[in-house]
């Protein structure tokens, strides 16, 4: 069963599950984003109070950065 979590409370090497294409995707947290950075091929726009989260998927490999409200722990 999974469980939403706030924003936040995920950490590396939890493992996810995310809306990907019209499919769900899983993989796992890689990082925890709190400042605006280069990941995943864009600019991510975090901070402390509204981080997000890269995550890699296991299918495909490839990294991909999402708000915390869109992952739900596997």
């Amino acid at each position: 069963m999974s469980k939403e979590f706030e924003a936040g409370d995920f950490k590396k090497g939890d493992k996810v599950t995310w809306q990907s294409h019209g499919s769900t995707a899983e993989g796992s947290v890689e990082e925890k984003i709190t400042s605006d950075t280069e990941a995943a091929g864009r600019t991510v726009r975090a901070s402390k109070d509204e981080p997000q989260s890269r995550v890699r998927s296991d299918k495909s490999g490839n990294d991909a950065v999402h708000k915390p409200e869109a992952l739900k722990r596997k």
